[in-house]
């Protein structure tokens, strides 16, 4: 998840870390915390750039681009 975030065109230079919070072997579930640093409110910022799908659609596009 390093790499991919911060490789991100878009994400990069806003990426700190990632966190794995918990792990189930049992079922394949991982939560993890990312950390980002944004700039001061920029208007549409958190709404677009921060929105929950577009980060988890960044990841989904490393995925795809893998196989």
């Amino acid at each position: 998840l390093t790499e991919v975030y911060s490789s991100s065109p878009a994400l990069g230079r806003y990426f700190r870390s990632v966190q794995v919070i918990s792990f189930s072997n049992e079922s394949s579930t991982v939560i993890y915390q990312l950390v980002f640093s944004v700039p001061p409110s920029t208007e549409g910022f958190m709404e677009n750039i921060m929105n929950p799908d577009f980060i988890r659609n960044i990841l989904r596009q490393n995925i795809y681009d893998e196989d």
